[in-house]
């Protein structure tokens, strides 16, 4: 690497923003900057200019994104003479920008990184430390999966790595299997550019042959440091050498493995860009390509053309595996090409690949392969609404084929040029060419209009797309003018006439029109009415009155009441004389009023839409009338619930004080998100939860189809079970989810409400009555932050004041009783409060707690507007806690069973997932899947068998599934409030023997002090039941089974040891954020 130097000018003062901003429009203008700069500035100085003003904080994040894109777009202008010092600069601006702690929002982190691996990729006048300098920052960025808060700057991280790899084959060859730890541990959408670097990463060492472990983690991420053979050469540049033999070939079958269980979670693009790398690792494993035709041929019936490109470039590369398959291909695309609803663009490429495939298969030596498919490209004449392009691409189609196939047979039997020709101008012949200036158009719509009532909308619609468009305006107005004078001449005055009501609407809005054929016309239809009036069509005439004051409404909200009065003055006083219905002549009366007490401009405000009258500055008594209604009082109601208050009905038994922010993995959109297709993972971790596939008709084909494998009878049930059950669940994309309902009370405070409004009371007379405060059409509506979807508002027509409620003051009498609370339901406790009750109900996307923020609207005695904000409702995750689904054909006797069996089921499908990692359970719909990976834990509670007794059936009774032990048994069959579940007075003992059987190994090492406790635990892995050695308390009495359903879709199980002196909660779940939760609530519940 040369150094050069060049002596700089001294600047007289740093560039300002605004000398940025013409300085970036001279670059863009001339490439160059313009006098004002170099006779102040060196060029080579710029670099220096921009790094610094980068760094300043003074300057706005627009400025600085604008120099982040000037110097990648103009960087073989500004770096051409820059020496090693400037790309030291270079290196710490970047640090400085990516290490700083940025809210993320204004992209600046996420540009910087582009745009610095831009200039590496474009340049070559740096040296390897600065790359690896790069490198480094940005693996340590990558190194956080699942850091939510900088999930897309993680993302962006890995794209600028993968751009470097393609720039620098085997620049990250090394580090390989970090890569592919980070691959498998990430689990936000950034999965997908994970993936797409290590792919790139393996395609790289395959193709220049390096000899690098792909899953070795010997080598250190960070500090990263460039292979050696890249180091030894003088520069980073033309590297593509050959450096080995290639990598391990068990190494690279098992990446590719992995590799392909991963389309899934690609979108159409990045799924493109994947194939066009393991299509050439396939074939330098000599991978059998039916196994990539298995899993993607699918996506050929895709309306996404990058997922049909995907199949034709295995098709291309792999032509003996599709064997067979050529016609289906082909047909796939010709009804791509006929599919209306998709871009123009789309079609024209789908008739681009039919003729390269024919002409690959006209290459081929099978006749007969050959003659079918020209067959079928002789089907493709053009259809008369197929746009012109796309015509001329069939009718060359048509030519080719129809030359082939003379070809093929000699001529005998194909089709003459002439009749070819002929077949292809029927699409054309109706054709009629007309010059611009022509009006044939319009007056053959016109014609067809007047005798086809059905095409009126058709015609609104397109003078609305007319008149919409700016170039077209005026061919919109001159078709309605033509309109006016063709076709208004030639209607009926009859019935038929309000089809073309919604004509006359649009002729009555234009003001470039006269008015006076609309208003004859009406005039007309209107006398026709009165004297065609009967005494069974009251409602009819109601409907078409209304009708035509509508349309007098809009021609006096767009013309000048001078150029309207006589005509429409005419029409109305009719309608106010004569017309049968009574409301029809009240507002033809108000009207005629209107148009003629009102001048023109004061009535075009009065008669537009509520959303866009503006407030009349007019000072005249007409204007000036003064409302009775008070005005809203922000001071007032500032304070509103220190008396207004919101309060649970149950309260919760966690007062919440924190909240686990995770990224969400259930929203999306139409397209098709990494989130919206992530399903699972392959190992049960603690950071695992249960995901959605997406199965659009579109998109159910993308991950491939199933693969066949063998499992025993017990694991086939399990599925078989889990299947019905997922089968009820709603799917809450396509379909109202289950709703979490959260009672509540509002109370209003009478004295403080007294004190604080009673200035705004318009009578003395009524202070004087000892009689409670009261407000009137109470709503309330509500937003959280919390996924809990669109929460409906609550509408209280009236709510009376009480006395204010105060639990700490003292009672004589109160004071002596004593009181059962264990008896004494809450709401019963709460019941002396009164209030008004009401419902949060929640339609939760996740099981989490949160705040449910609560504003409310409301009116006093006087008409005084209160408005304000309440105490927010808080949720915790008891208020998830829901019963499970139980199939509608499932009879009622073996409810409690069914059950048992569920939570069987799910105990240990979250339990392993090795023999399930691939099942997916369809909700209800059919259009999406969901995947179950199981998190285990544990809970110790050293509280005795009664208090856990007590406590579960008072708050855990409707989610007990099963009970086994006799003692245990005996004690809650007796209590009288379980009902309804499985009894199994003998313990399932071949489990529990597993269990023992698993905890020998690890129980031994520490046997010698086990005997000082009833109960020991020795935690050896986070969260997994089955490392947890213990020794059984000799008080054992059995155990409890609860299933708890947590809305959407999850689930969250107990299975508690119960003993005399402690219990052993096992817990499993299919949503692990919900065990940051668990643990607060089983304390709360049992040990307070």
């Amino acid at each position: 690497m040369t150094t050069t130097t060049t002596p700089e000018k001294t600047p007289a003062r740093p560039l300002s923003v605004q000398d940025w901003d013409v300085l970036i429009e001279d670059f863009q203008d001339a490439g160059v900057p313009r006098d004002w700069f170099t006779a102040v500035f060196s060029i080579d100085s710029l670099v220096d200019f921009a790094l610094s003003s980068l760094l300043k904080k003074e300057f706005p994040s627009p400025v600085k994104l604008s120099i982040l894109v000037f110097l990648e777009e103009f960087s073989d202008v500004l770096f051409a003479k820059c020496g090693s010092e400037t790309f030291d600069r270079f290196i710490d601006a970047l640090r400085a920008i990516v290490q700083s702690p940025t809210d993320g929002s204004s992209g600046l982190k996420e540009q910087a990184m582009i745009s610095f691996t831009s200039v590496l990729c474009s340049i070559d006048s740096f040296s390897v430390r600065h790359v690896e300098a790069v490198v480094d920052l940005l693996l340590a960025l990558v190194n956080r999966p699942n850091h939510g808060f900088d999930r897309q700057a993680r993302a962006i991280a890995c794209e600028c790595l993968r751009q470097l790899e393609r720039a620098f084959p085997g620049l990250l060859s090394d580090v390989a299997g970090h890569l592919w730890s980070l691959c498998q541990a990430e689990r936000t959408h950034a999965v997908q550019a994970y993936l797409l670097l290590f792919t790139t990463v393996v395609y790289n060492v395959v193709h220049q042959k390096l000899r690098v472990s792909l899953l070795s983690t010997s080598v250190p991420l960070v500090p990263f440091n460039a292979p050696n053979w890249m180091r030894d050469q003088s520069s980073i540049q033309g590297q593509g050498q050959s450096q080995g033999l290639g990598p391990d070939q068990k190494e690279l079958r098992r990446t590719l493995a992995f590799m392909l269980e991963s389309p899934y979670l690609f979108t159409s693009c990045a799924m493109m860009e994947f194939m066009c790398m393991v299509v050439p690792l396939a074939s330098a494993l000599e991978l059998q390509a039916s196994m990539l035709k298995v899993q993607f041929l699918g996506m050929i019936y895709s309306f996404d053309p990058m997922l049909c490109r995907v199949v034709l470039l295995m098709y291309t590369q792999f032509p003996d595996a599709f064997e067979g398959q050529e016609k289906e291909i082909m047909r796939r695309l010709m009804l791509l090409s006929k599919e209306t609803q998709i871009y123009l663009v789309f079609r024209l490429l789908a008739l681009h690949w039919l003729m390269g495939l024919l002409n690959k298969l006209m290459l081929s030596g099978e006749l007969e392969k050959r003659k079918s498919v020209l067959e079928m490209g002789q089907k493709f004449h053009p259809v008369v609404f197929d746009p012109l392009a796309l015509k001329a691409l069939k009718l060359d189609l048509l030519v080719q084929c129809n030359v082939s196939s003379k070809a093929l047979s000699g001529g005998d039997n194909s089709k003459s040029g002439g009749e070819l020709l002929q077949e292809c101008l029927i699409s054309v012949k109706d054709f009629k060419w007309l010059p611009p200036w022509s009006s044939e158009t319009a007056e053959l719509l016109v014609d067809m209009t007047s005798d086809f009532q059905i095409l009126v909308p058709v015609i609104v619609a397109f003078i609305e797309r007319l008149i919409g468009c700016q170039k077209h305006q005026w061919l919109g107005e001159r078709f309605l003018q033509t309109i006016d004078e063709k076709l208004l001449p030639k209607l009926e005055k009859n019935n038929l006439l309000t089809a073309y009501f919604p004509l006359f609407h649009r002729i009555a809005e234009n003001d470039t029109i006269p008015p006076s054929r609309l208003i004859e016309l009406l005039t007309n239809f209107v006398v026709s009415l009165v004297e065609k009036r009967g005494f069974d069509v009251g409602l009819k005439l109601w409907d078409q009155g209304t009708e035509v004051l509508g349309i007098c409404r809009t021609l006096m909200s767009h013309h000048k009441s001078s150029r309207l009065f006589l005509g429409l003055s005419r029409l109305l006083s009719l309608m106010c004389l004569s017309f049968p219905d009574l409301e029809v002549r009240d507002n033809a009366r108000i009207y005629l009023r209107m148009l003629v007490c009102i001048p023109g401009r004061r009535i075009k405000n009065i008669l537009k839409p509520a959303e866009t009258v503006s407030p009349s500055t007019h000072s005249s008594t007409f204007f000036s009338v003064q409302s009775p209604r008070f005005r809203h009082d922000p001071n007032q109601s500032k304070n509103l619930s220190s008396y207004i208050h919101l309060e649970r009905v149950t309260p919760l038994l966690v007062k919440q004080s924190w909240l686990l922010s995770l990224p969400s993995v259930g929203v999306g959109n139409d397209g098709y998100s990494i989130i919206e297709s992530k399903i699972q993972v392959d190992e049960v971790e603690p950071d695992s939860s249960q995901e959605l596939q997406v199965l659009p008709d579109s998109r159910r084909i993308e991950s491939g189809k199933p693969t066949l494998r063998v499992m025993d009878a017990k694991i086939a049930e399990i599925l078989e079970r889990l299947r019905r059950y997922f089968s009820v669940i709603p799917d809450v994309r396509h379909m109202p989810g289950i709703k979490v309902r959260i009672t509540c009370t509002l109370r209003l405070d009478a004295e403080p409400y007294s004190t604080i409004w009673s200035g705004q009371t318009q009578s003395s007379e009524l202070d004087k009555v000892d009689s409670p405060p009261a407000i009137f059409a109470t709503v309330l509506k509500f937003s959280s932050s919390a996924p809990y979807g669109s929460i409906p508002s609550c509408r209280i027509p009236f709510l009376l004041g009480e006395p204010r409620w105060n639990k700490n003051v003292p009672n004589d009498e109160g004071s002596l009783g004593i009181v059962l609370l264990e008896n004494t339901p809450k709401e019963e406790e709460r019941g002396a409060l009164g209030g008004a009750p009401l419902t949060v109900e929640l339609e939760p996307r996740e099981p989490t707690p949160g705040l449910v923020e609560v504003s409310m609207e409301a009116n006093a005695e006087n008409g005084q507007m209160i408005q304000g904000k309440l105490e927010s409702v808080s949720v915790g995750i008891e208020d998830m806690f829901l019963k499970a689904l139980a199939p509608p054909d499932e009879p009622e006797e073996t409810i409690p069973s069914y059950y048992s069996d569920l939570f069987n089921a799910l105990w240990e499908v979250c339990g392993s997932s090795s023999s399930t990692a691939h099942e997916t359970f369809a909700l209800k719909g059919g259009k999406t899947a969901a995947a179950i990976s199981g998190t285990r834990s544990v809970k110790l509670l050293e509280v005795p068998a009664e208090t856990v007794i007590q406590a579960s059936e008072l708050h855990l009774a409707p989610f007990v599934v099963a009970i086994t032990g006799e003692r245990l048994v005996n004690i809650v069959r007796d209590g009288g409030i379980i009902e309804n579940i499985v009894w199994k007075e003998e313990e399932d003992e071949e489990r529990d023997n597993a269990n023992n059987a698993e905890r020998s190994t690890s129980s031994s090492a520490g046997a010698t002090g086990l005997s000082r406790g009833p109960l020991c635990l020795t935690y050896i892995g986070y969260g997994d039941d089955h490392e947890v050695p213990m020794t059984r308390s000799r008080g054992k009495m059995g155990k409890i089974k609860m299933l708890m359903f947590l809305p959407p879709r999850y689930h969250l199980l107990f299975e508690m040891e119960v003993g005399e002196g402690s219990t052993l909660v096992h817990i499993r779940t299919d949503h692990w954020p919900c065990l940051a939760y668990v643990d607060d609530y089983l304390e709360a519940l049992f040990l307070q």
